[in-house]
């Protein structure tokens, strides 16, 4: 799987949500809060238009804007299962 980077904040449920959900599958990601990151808040207003939107994650070299979080949504675009398998 490509790397993934999540640009978030530490206030935000939608930036909860899309970290439980990959923590959940197993999925690696590197996280970077914007509001400790000047840099990281220049890409994701740069990924969205003039927007600050987060969850913003970077996937390979694209830019995903995950807001509202949408786990179908975000399942899709990273080719990983919807629902985690349970453990038995």
């Amino acid at each position: 799987m490509k790397p993934i980077i999540i640009y978030s904040t530490h206030w935000c449920p939608d930036c909860y949500r899309a970290r439980s959900f990959l923590k959940a599958r197993g999925v690696a990601f590197e996280e970077i809060n914007i509001e400790e990151d000047p840099d990281g808040e220049d890409i994701v207003i740069a990924a969205n238009n003039g927007k600050r939107k987060v969850p913003t994650l970077k996937v390979g070299e694209r830019y995903i804007a995950c807001s509202p979080f949408n786990a179908a949504l975000l399942a899709e675009e990273l080719n990983i299962p919807l629902n985690p398998e349970k453990k038995v």
